[in-house]
């Protein structure tokens, strides 16, 4: 088990990294965004390439920091009804949840993305909008997600199952929900002024 954790520190530190870095493509999207709509209503010019390259950053951001989010334990989930269920219980449910569910639906849209992207590479598909990206790159993205969700899902259960064991100490025990940190900072603020 302890080889398995070692694998789940590197896939982990893999997913932190890229979801730490990739994350700031959302500011350089609002950007682009703010600039293309400045330029359209000033200038009466627009181009799709710019309009596309907003929707890609997006894809960046959304497919490949979802690892990120699962590994901060930040997905939803129904936090309400969960929290009233003894911890065995949500152990149990987060390892159906990741073996039965996330990590078939990780396989299924690999092995459909695969050719999906592949094709689209073979014939260098390009926008049907004037101006527009190649389609290839952006279509990529949901190979690479969903493989690097994959993982991250198989290193969730492997913490799942080393936490259930008593190998590991459960890292959200203790650690308060974003929702909760971010309630606790206000009030914080609050009572400075």
């Amino acid at each position: 088990m302890q080889s398995l954790l070692k694998l789940s520190q590197g896939i982990d530190a893999i997913n932190s990294w890229i979801g730490r870095h990739l994350s700031w493509l959302i500011l350089v999207a609002v950007l682009i965004s703010s600039a293309n709509a400045t330029v359209r209503k000033l200038f009466d010019e627009s181009s799709n390439a710019w309009l596309e390259l907003q929707w890609v950053l997006f894809g960046i951001v959304f497919l490949l920091c979802a690892p990120w989010t699962l590994l901060s334990n930040e997905h939803i989930r129904i936090d309400i009804i969960n929290s009233f269920w003894p911890k065995k219980v949500r152990d149990a449910i987060d390892v159906i949840g990741h073996t039965f569910f996330l990590i078939p639906l990780c396989i299924v849209m690999i092995l459909t993305s695969v050719p999906f992207f592949l094709r689209s590479w073979e014939i260098n598909e390009q926008s049907a909008n004037a101006g527009g990206l190649p389609q290839w790159p952006a279509k990529s993205l949901l190979m690479i997600g969903f493989t690097l969700l994959l993982i991250q899902g198989i290193s969730e259960l492997i913490k799942r199952i080393a936490i259930m064991r008593g190998l590991i100490p459960d890292p959200y025990e203790t650690q308060p929900s974003s929702l909760e940190a971010e309630v606790e900072h206000l009030v914080e603020a609050i009572k400075k002024d």
